[in-house]
């Protein structure tokens, strides 16, 4: 049974920091690109950032978040983390995990119609 487990979520102040983590089970987590999404209220899911299974870990970010987020992956703990810095309002959303499994390609993409495979999300509120 495949699952994706997010944590890390929580309330923060403009300008703090998070550390999402989600770890996989059920599927070869060495071999497929994963990714972060959000979705805010009354908003449309968007892509947040990824990372590829390829050597060189390629990954690729939202306008929105570059500089601010970085994405990793440790494949010994099958866990991928979001490290969010310097957070803003708008960065206030459901942030879900999300594995491409079977992959088509190891390069990931900032495209929701690549990813299989979901986590229930986690809470991420940025408010004073």
């Amino acid at each position: 049974q495949v699952q994706l487990v997010e944590s890390g979520g929580g309330l923060e102040q403009p300008g703090g920091s998070l550390r999402l983590s989600c770890t996989a089970s059920g599927l070869p987590f060495n071999y497929y690109p994963l990714a972060w999404f959000r979705q805010a209220p009354g908003k449309e899911r968007e892509a947040v950032s990824c990372v590829s299974s390829t050597t060189d870990e390629k990954a690729y970010y939202a306008d929105s978040v570059k500089g601010r987020f970085t994405i990793s992956r440790d494949n010994e703990k099958n866990t991928v983390y979001l490290q969010m810095n310097n957070l803003k309002p708008e960065d206030t959303a459901v942030y879900y995990c999300a594995a491409d499994y079977p992959p088509g390609l190891t390069i990931c993409a900032l495209d929701q119609g690549r990813y299989d495979y979901w986590g229930q999300g986690t809470q991420v509120t940025v408010s004073s």
